[in-house]
């Protein structure tokens, strides 16, 4: 629903964010061209997302190691441009400006030559120290690692610019902040208290937790930490257990029981399904069976695996297998950021949301099995309303 003309007229400022880690490639000058209100895409690449998997393990060891605690992994927009580079490097000869997806929204909307990214999305491309706020240029410079292409950084919070034109409605010359993560401003959105935990099962499922004042990480990565810190606003950083696994198993799972009926010849769609899967498993307390749901790998584990293990003839029912599922998407989350780590870190309570949880009261019943503090639903993150806060709450 398109919000009120007259409310448009009256925005000050403008906060933008989006998934972070992907790269999209455009021309300066000509990424866009002006059609009345709106901005159409010209001299732009498709965009590459997190969940590119041309990367592989043994292309992301031949890279030079960064110097920044944070890892490189596949999608990330330094790692794609590397790939770009060795595999087809006339394709980046026809751009000059890259990156992520937001970055391109603000530069557009502004009309900049060049992009301003903010460290928190700089920090998700791989090869940025976010002690100093610089990029590796040294490292990426002698593997000959087109740094024209690097976006100039700016703290999370500044302004990249105004916008150049009217845009649905919004005044020409309207303040535009830097793009910034989708991750961090979903917590910022509900500007929880530091001894709170946020929660997110959607596609995926995120567990977060503000470190401590003053906390500064290495300068080398640590591959196989299934925690990685992200930073935050105000020269803090988020602990962040990021799993690739979450309500997209459960969706897999669906579709597999959809794919197999129809094979019987019979036809159920998933929107039926799911809430029948879901209403079998609040049927079983609890199962034997064991799943370990990580059919899409995850980042410090890319190769592992799902399994199913304990299977016995009394536990193969819709509702036990179900139950299995939600409690094995929980464990696996909880075995990345267990209930130990959280208490250390100060949490009192986890502010729990997302689109999984939301639909599956197995889920949530899981979780607050699994983890010994208050679980408080209904504080939806939304990061959309924690990019306009940022903005709103700028000095």
């Amino acid at each position: 629903m398109a919000l009120p003309r007259e409310r448009l007229q009256g925005v000050c400022r403008i906060g933008v964010c989006g998934q972070m880690h992907g790269v999209v490639f455009w021309k300066g000058g000509h990424g866009c061209k002006w059609a009345g209100q709106r901005f159409e895409p010209e001299e732009v690449s498709h965009l590459v997302t997190w969940q590119d998997g041309r990367c592989t393990g043994s292309f992301l060891s031949s890279l030079p190691p960064p110097r920044s605690h944070l890892s490189v992994a596949t999608g990330f927009g330094c790692a794609t441009i590397y790939w770009y580079l060795r595999n087809s490097p006339d394709f980046l000869k026809r751009y000059d400006a890259a990156g992520t997806i937001q970055d391109y929204v603000v530069t557009m909307l502004c009309g900049l030559e060049q992009p301003r990214m903010s460290v928190q999305n700089a920090a998700s491309w791989g090869y940025f120290n976010t002690t100093p706020k610089g990029w590796n240029i040294d490292i990426l410079g002698e593997s000959h690692f087109p740094v024209r292409l690097l976006p100039t950084v700016v703290d999370p919070g500044d302004l990249a610019g105004e916008t150049s034109c009217e845009w649905h409605a919004i005044p020409k010359g309207t303040k535009v902040g830097a793009a910034l993560g989708d991750c961090q401003c979903s917590v910022y959105s509900c500007v929880p208290e530091s001894t709170d935990a946020v929660l997110n099962i959607g596609t995926s499922a995120q567990l977060t937790i503000l470190a401590p004042v003053g906390f500064h990480p290495g300068e080398s990565p640590d591959p196989h930490s299934p925690v990685t810190h992200f930073p935050y606003f105000d020269n803090r950083y988020l602990a962040v257990a990021a799993s690739l696994n979450g309500g997209n198993v459960l969706a897999t799972f669906a579709d597999m029981l959809a794919e197999w009926i129809a094979e019987l010849g019979l036809e159920v769609p998933r929107s039926v399904l799911y809430p029948r899967m879901i209403q079998a498993a609040l049927a079983r307390a609890d199962t034997a069976l064991s799943v370990c749901p990580t059919v899409f790998g995850e980042r410090h584990r890319p190769e592992q695996r799902g399994s199913v293990t304990h299977i016995a003839a009394s536990d193969l029912s819709l509702g036990h297998v179900t139950r299995a599922l939600c409690h094995g998407v929980v464990q696996n989350l909880h075995s990345m950021m267990p209930s130990q780590r959280l208490g250390e870190a100060g949490a009192k309570r986890i502010l729990a949301s997302g689109s999984a949880l939301s639909r599956n009261e197995v889920l949530r019943q899981e979780v607050e099995r699994t983890y010994p503090f208050p679980v408080v639903y209904g504080k939806d993150l939304d990061a959309a309303a924690g990019a306009a806060l940022v903005m709103l709450h700028r000095k």
